[in-house]
């Protein structure tokens, strides 16, 4: 808990207070939310807090990374309660800018890391992550981290954040922390609050379907189609529609035909009013002496 926790939507006072905090030899660590904070997020700026780092904890609800007819309007906003949850997990800044603090009228530049944002999640929501970068990149410029936390459950989102960190030779550690889950499995998303207790009650299948997947290939299935197929089966038939279940590398996002080395099996979901996205990434090890068979 940090009682003394600052509130702010001036960038001239987030710089101040970084420099002052690096003046007293304090790291930064920073956690961008779009806020609606869940123990997802809480989990993030307790890890970023957990080695005395000056953090720094934004919400800002990104209107870069909606496209039409997606949920900017309704998407859940409660900043005081998500300065309740934020100062309890540790934080010691909470940056919550408005969109003209961040974009003037005649803001024109967009940041895009080319292939990798076009691939599962971009296939079907073109311009989104170029949305998330570009405020990313923009954010890290106003807090200049030491360290930058994300979530594994955004896998393609924190696989194009590492590499736009590599290719514009940013001095800033990516940390990417465990998904956190309910009890039944189902991983924590502000957008859960979209569903019904129907939809709710069988959502956990989406993650019971990838762990399916998961095991089969440790069983020995080495065949990505068919790991595929046997997500597919965990979710078809239910009220979820699937988006897209894919089997792919964890650096270009690259379909795999067999699954070796670093693996990232992923899906999107439509269940009601909600998107629900989920992952399990797992390394195919070689058998003794040569490929896996």
């Amino acid at each position: 808990m940090n009682p003394a926790m600052e509130i702010t939507e001036s960038r001239v006072r987030l710089r101040e207070a970084v420099r002052d905090a690096r003046s007293r030899g304090r790291s930064v660590s920073f956690v961008p939310t779009m806020g609606a904070l869940h123990e997802g997020h809480l989990s993030l700026i307790r890890a970023a807090a957990g080695g005395k780092a000056f953090t720094v904890v934004s919400v800002f609800v990104n209107p870069l990374q909606f496209g039409a007819g997606e949920d900017f309007e309704r998407y859940p906003r409660n900043l005081e309660t998500d300065a309740v949850l934020a100062a309890g997990a540790g934080t010691d800044l909470l940056y919550a800018p408005g969109a003209g603090d961040l974009y003037a009228p005649d803001f024109r530049t967009n940041v895009s890391v080319r292939d990798l944002s076009a691939k599962l999640c971009g296939a079907t929501r073109p311009g989104h992550f170029d949305g998330v970068t570009t405020v990313v990149l923009k954010l890290l410029h106003l807090v200049t981290p030491d360290q930058l936390y994300v979530g594994q459950k955004d896998a393609q989102q924190a696989i194009i954040i590492r590499r736009m960190l590599q290719d514009l030779d940013m001095e800033v550690r990516l940390e990417v922390r465990p998904t956190v889950r309910e009890p039944d499995g189902l991983a924590l998303s502000s957008r859960n609050a979209y569903l019904t207790a129907e939809e709710r009650a069988w959502a956990p299948a989406i993650h019971r379907a990838l762990v399916a997947g998961r095991r089969l290939a440790e069983r020995g299935e080495r065949d990505a189609a068919a790991v595929v197929s046997e997500i597919r089966r965990g979710i078809e038939g239910g009220p979820g529609r699937i988006d897209y279940v894919a089997a792919v590398d964890t650096v270009r996002l690259e379909p795999l035909e067999r699954l070796e080395g670093d693996v990232l099996l992923a899906t999107a979901v439509f269940l009601g009013r909600a998107r629900l996205i989920d992952n399990e990434m797992f390394t195919v090890e070689p058998a003794a002496g040569g490929r896996p068979s």
